[in-house]
């Protein structure tokens, strides 16, 4: 029989539910977003519920689907113009990425040549 593993910490007590509410504003704000709208609020009130690559119009059922796609890659560069933001459907964002990677593997840079 093998001796057990380092023992994992036990986990905090629940908090109640203002508690937590009270923590992912404090995060939010410390991350620098705004706690009264995120940038994907902003990105759809800017450029509007429709997918800038293929063109697909969303509505509330399923607006979850889509997506803000940051140009240059850095999730924290939101500036208010939206200059960085496209909206994108999973599907297109899915798509923008794999073209990334195979960029990135055609040059060379995956690290595994």
């Amino acid at each position: 029989m093998t001796p057990p593993g380092p023992r994992r910490p036990r986990p905090a007590p629940a908090r109640s539910p203002e508690e937590l509410d009270a923590l992912v504003r404090r995060l939010k704000e410390d991350q620098g977003h705004p706690s009264q709208e995120s940038y994907r609020e902003r990105s759809l009130k800017l450029h509007g519920w429709i997918c800038a690559k293929c063109g697909r119009e969303f509505d509330l059922h399923n607006l979850h689907l889509l997506t803000v796609h940051h140009r240059d890659g850095n999730h924290f560069n939101n500036p208010s113009d939206g200059s960085n933001w496209e909206n994108l459907c999973t599907w297109c964002h899915d798509d923008e990425h794999s073209r990334s990677l195979l960029g990135d593997y055609l040059r060379g840079e995956d690290g595994e040549r």
